[in-house]
């Protein structure tokens, strides 16, 4: 029997080009692995896509005075184009902008919620009296105060990755935009309670075979999980522009934060290449389709869905939205004939 194998590769912010140590670091490795499972013959699932709903995007929005949407559809576009022409395989590169996106992470939130792994909490936020609103982490620089460094942002020091659970523990907060002084105001959000979702055995877990691990990604996971412990992180924040919108009445003006929707992508990446193609491919031939199912969500999304590329062997660019699969008539789901890389 083969055996199935998912591939998820890094999802690039869509705010900047994409460089070579991007491509040498996630990319190139993941697409490596992924041939080689094909070539014996496994079942294997690449998927990715682009990160449209972190704040880096909205800050390159009012760098260039752009709107959000151009922005993240500029690079995505570019994402695409790049990743086909160096010939990564992937089965799906979506991006978290889709309805099928923000469905599955308001299931996943509404599932946590209904099991008692979410709990709310008031906390003063950095709030700007110049712009009228509650400013996201990445909106604020300050001074850490574990190292001193001065340009820490509001959720983390890049100098000595010490972790804020809120910006107002930084030294002289203010505004990147404007370098505005800011204002403290509660303001309520949800929280997933990590210690309650941790195993019990996880300590154990991270100390033992661990070898193949990074040495900075291990120290990193055992200082945040045995020096430091676990504690309950936020998941919403304070901004209705862009995002997926929390989906409990009340807090439609909130949305979920993008560390937590965004790694759900994997599963709605997954999700979204199975309402299109009923067959992983492998080593032999490539997937067979079936119409997508329509998604039922009324989350605001604007971005067409399924970008996404063929089998190795596909030599066309990918197209922003795929072809009415009743058309399809080769192995390559955007319709290519066969080529070589």
């Amino acid at each position: 029997m083969n055996t199935p194998i998912l591939v998820c590769v890094a999802w690039p912010y869509a705010n900047a080009d994409i460089h070579q140590g991007n491509v040498t670091g996630s990319y190139l490795p993941a697409d490596i692995f992924a041939r080689y499972h094909r070539l014996k013959g496994n079942d294997v699932l690449m998927v990715s896509g682009s990160d449209s709903h972190g704040t880096p995007v909205t800050v390159k929005a009012e760098e260039m005075g752009k709107s959000v949407d151009e922005v993240f559809n500029y690079y995505h576009g570019r994402f695409l184009r790049l990743f086909q022409q160096l010939g990564l395989g992937y089965d799906l590169f979506t991006h978290t902008h889709t309805e099928n996106h923000a469905r599955v992470s308001q299931d996943m939130f509404l599932a946590l919620l209904n099991n008692g792994y979410l709990y709310k909490k008031i906390t003063p936020q950095m709030y700007s009296p110049t712009a009228g609103k509650f400013l996201p982490d990445r909106y604020i620089e300050g001074t850490c105060p574990n190292c001193g460094y001065e340009r820490a942002r509001g959720d983390q020091c890049d100098n000595c990755n010490t972790l804020f659970e809120s910006a107002a523990q930084l030294l002289n907060p203010r505004s990147k935009t404007d370098n505005s002084t800011l204002e403290m105001r509660d303001t309520e959000h949800f929280f997933i309670d990590l210690p309650k979702l941790a195993h019990d055995h996880i300590e154990e877990w991270i100390q033992e075979g661990k070898a193949h691990w990074k040495p900075h990604v291990l120290n990193f996971t055992k200082n945040w999980i045995l020096d430091e412990g676990l504690i309950g992180r936020a998941i919403t924040r304070d901004i209705a522009e862009w995002g997926i919108p929390v989906p409990v009445p009340g807090y439609e003006h909130k949305t979920l934060y993008v560390w937590f929707e965004a790694v759900i992508g994997y599963f709605s990446a997954a999700i979204e290449w199975a309402q299109t193609t009923t067959t992983p491919r492998g080593g032999r031939s490539g997937g067979t389709t079936t119409r997508p199912r329509q998604s039922t969500s009324s989350a605001k999304t604007t971005s067409p869905s399924t970008p996404f590329f063929g089998p190795p062997n596909c030599g066309a660019l990918a197209h922003s939205t795929a072809p009415t699969p009743a058309k399809r008539t080769s192995t390559c789901p955007m319709m290519c004939p066969p080529t070589s890389l």
